[in-house]
């Protein structure tokens, strides 16, 4: 089946979610109370299971209405698809020991002293995670963070069914809904999505606003950077402090095509399934383009340092969907700084001769650890003095 819904943002519209609705999950003030009381148990959500509710929620993960069932959660872990035929990157579970739980059950979760939203229980199973290990990210290696996470942290049971919104989880960094970022954004202009986990820096900044320069987008279109600030990988900077080098640069850099939200979405670190998902929520937050850099959501092996994906398997696993989402794909330029004429693609740099500055991430920590100076061609003076001070 999937969506193909043509991309409306030709006329004077923005591009329709994706399944061609927004869905919105919370349930009206007035009738809180009686639903909040019509739960008969209480489970509470992980980190990870309260960026999932809220995702369903506010409609980022739209067409989608509640946890996956057991045959939506198959098909999506085999083929990227619901039965229903929409793609869908990775599954979306809610995870328990509980046995105690059971089907039928109207279930209150709750989120650090919240009641964020009722799940009703509608199907209970015990996954086979090595195949959803292996159908997800391609491999069974405890190595790879997501398998590590399904194995050790993600309980013995999935619950699927239908979710009712009581409340948002309060987060550190405020995450504007699909609705509320499409309702500022530009009418019938392309909105070319970054997505990054990591601070920005000077070569980010230059990737994604040279990106609205890109042959297939429109002359007026914007940039949405949409910083993932949910769980990450372990040795990541926290979101709380990526917050705040995000609002410290937005603060600085005054561009008019820029726009600035985040997301609250665990990453997985699945590569080109993980494009995928990240195309798709990005879609429903009304984006028409989706930077893809090399090795996107990708991770290496501790033990023999090689990559778990190839340097362009995200790249061309989300071009080959961009078509049925109705969306396009802008391939990050690979850009590096040189001395004579700042950042430019690295081919120019080797055709010219050019000599190129390089500055790798662990010579940054070391750098920032130490105290010494940050050239201003890598890293934004902002984000540093964040970085600093945390």
């Amino acid at each position: 089946m999937g969506d193909q819904t043509n991309k409306s943002n030709l006329s004077n519209e923005i591009i329709t979610p994706y399944g061609g609705k927004l869905v919105d999950l919370m349930v009206p003030e007035d009738q809180k109370e009686a639903l909040k009381d019509s739960a008969t148990k209480t489970l509470e959500c992980s980190d990870r299971n309260a960026c999932d509710v809220e995702l369903l929620v506010i409609g980022g993960f739209s067409p989608e209405r509640g946890f996956m069932l057991k045959a939506d959660y198959e098909a999506v872990v085999k083929t990227n698809r619901t039965t229903s035929g929409y793609l869908f990157g990775l599954p979306v579970v809610m995870d328990t020991d509980r046995e105690d739980l059971l089907v039928g059950d109207k279930v209150l979760l709750t989120y650090k002293e919240q009641n964020i939203a009722v799940l009703t229980v509608e199907e209970k199973w015990e996954p086979d995670k090595v195949v959803e290990a292996k159908g997800c990210y391609g491999t069974t290696s405890l190595e790879h963070p997501a398998v590590r996470m399904i194995a050790s942290e993600r309980k013995r049971f999935y619950l699927g069914g239908g979710l009712q919104g009581l409340e948002l989880p309060k987060r550190v960094f405020p995450c504007k809904t699909p609705k509320e970022v499409r309702n500022e954004l530009p009418l019938g202009e392309d909105v070319v999505a970054f997505q990054c986990r990591n601070p920005i820096h000077r070569a980010h900044y230059e990737l994604f606003t040279r990106a609205l320069n890109a042959s297939n987008v429109s002359k007026n279109a914007v940039v949405l950077v949409h910083p993932t600030c949910g769980p990450t990988q372990q040795d990541d900077i926290p979101g709380s402090i990526r917050f705040q080098t995000y609002e410290r640069l937005a603060a600085e850099v005054n561009n008019s095509r820029i726009r600035w939200a985040y997301l609250p979405y665990a990453m997985h670190m699945a590569g080109p399934r993980e494009a995928l998902q990240h195309m798709i929520i990005r879609r429903n937050y009304g984006c028409t383009h989706f930077i893809i850099g090399r090795d996107m959501a990708g991770c290496k092996s501790s033990l023999s340092g090689e990559d778990f994906y190839g340097a362009y398997d995200a790249q061309n696993f989300a071009r080959d969907f961009a078509p049925e989402l109705a969306m396009e794909t802008v391939p990050s330029l690979n850009l590096v700084f040189t001395e004579e004429e700042g950042y430019v693609t690295a081919e120019h740099a080797e055709a010219r001769g050019l000599h190129v500055k390089k500055l790798s991430g662990t010579q940054f920590r070391k750098m920032l650890r130490s105290g010494e100076e940050i050239p201003e061609w890598f890293a934004f003076r902002s984000v540093v003095e964040v970085l600093r001070n945390a």
